[in-house]
């Protein structure tokens, strides 16, 4: 039954005025709404104290090979003068402050021309990044997602993410024997309940017709709209350089294939698998597995290059973990911690139960001739 609380009655008041809305508008009051969405109110999201892990909570070293992968960009990048950091959805600053660390430790030339811009959503999180970023104080700056979109901003350098597109909302849809169908939220004696009616947008048909994907009957699929418009802000933002998407996700004939006959919707609470979106409204997330074909073909038509895809595990092998591991070794902290360490960090590279092919990563170019980055190396035999 719907809860009695103020975001509930809000969406419920919008859905009395209004009439049904989309999963897609549902979805982003529970995230996003100013000072009530999961996204937009205080309380810390990531790591033990939160509701899920993510991989920059494992170890700094996924964060060092992001920043080992970056200077290497910029040395692909010919007389980048300034060179730029834009982080999208940054959260509390820890992924951030991991790259930045490295880049001063390490790349002495990038760093004295860095500039790294967060854009946040969530206002109060601004005071909490420049906590963890305050060695770094004299090179930051914020914008809002708004300003990011408006076309105003623009630089040279790198873009990346990190589970970002995976929490924009998405709409829903089920094949049925009339077609392919949306489905909505509406209000039944006093519960939130889904009703099929048709698309609300005809940019939902022309998407499964981009990605050559036609849905079994029965079958039900997120849209994710959002994906695509978020990254025409980025190419449009970028005149030279790279975005580096990390999200967990699929090519479209995986994403869509039958053994997904309910779509990919989840939602997490205190480190809990919850299937049902229509509880604790504001204080779960609700996120939606990223279709990764979708992006690379909507890069192609804004004039970037799809560099690189794969899984993490792959990423990271490719691009200096094994010599974070091995500095590790290196060091003279107790060999207990040394073993701890590696358990640690096995994480984020097992590609069975680990991260390491949970998570996808997706490197595009736009300006930058023939870059030869780290992660295009082979690895094994």
């Amino acid at each position: 039954m719907t809860d009695d609380t103020q975001l509930n009655n809000i969406i419920a008041a919008r859905i009395a005025e209004q009439g049904r809305i989309t999963f897609a508008d549902f979805m982003a009051a529970c995230l996003y709404e100013p000072g009530l969405g999961y996204y937009t109110s205080a309380g810390r999201k990531v790591g033990a104290e939160g509701d899920f892990y993510t991989s920059i909570t494992v170890h700094a070293a996924f964060g060092r090979v992001i920043a080992r992968e970056i200077a290497r960009m910029w040395r692909c990048m010919a007389n980048p003068g300034r060179f730029t950091l834009v982080e999208c959805g940054a959260g509390n600053g820890r992924l951030a402050c991991d790259i930045m660390d490295y880049l001063r430790e390490r790349e002495e030339g990038l760093y004295d021309g860095l500039t790294l811009v967060l854009v946040e959503r969530e206002p109060t999180l601004e005071e909490a990044q420049r906590t963890m970023l305050a060695n770094h104080a004299d090179r930051l700056s914020w914008l809002s997602p708004e300003e990011f979109a408006a076309g105003d901003f623009t630089f040279s350098g790198c873009l990346y993410s990190n589970e970002l597109i995976d929490a924009l909302p998405v709409h829903r849809v089920v094949m049925t024997t009339d077609g392919l169908r949306e489905i909505y939220v509406t209000i039944r004696e006093g519960a939130f309940v889904e009703e099929p009616g048709d698309l609300s947008t005809p940019e939902i048909a022309e998407y499964f017709r981009r990605i050559a994907v036609e849905l079994h009957p029965g079958q039900q699929a997120e849209v994710n709209l959002n994906g695509p418009k978020w990254l025409s802000a980025a190419a449009r933002a970028l005149s030279s350089g790279f975005i580096l998407t990390i999200d967990y996700g699929y090519p479209a004939q995986e994403m869509y294939s039958q053994k997904r006959n309910l779509g990919t919707l989840l939602c997490y609470h205190r480190h809990q698998i919850e299937e049902n979106p229509y509880l604790r409204l504001g204080l779960q997330d609700i996120t939606a597995h990223v279709d990764f074909t979708t992006l690379m073909k909507r890069g192609e038509e804004l004039g970037l290059v799809n560099l690189w895809f794969g899984e993490q595990y792959r990423f990271l092998l490719a691009a200096g973990i094994i010599e974070e591991i091995e500095e590790i070794e290196r060091s003279d902290i107790p060999d207990g911690e040394k073993l701890r360490l590696r358990l640690t960090l096995k994480k984020l590279i097992m590609p069975e139960g680990g991260m390491g092919d949970t998570f996808r990563i997706l490197v595009q170019s736009k300006g930058v001739d023939q870059p030869d980055l780290l992660c295009q190396r082979r690895i094994g035999g």
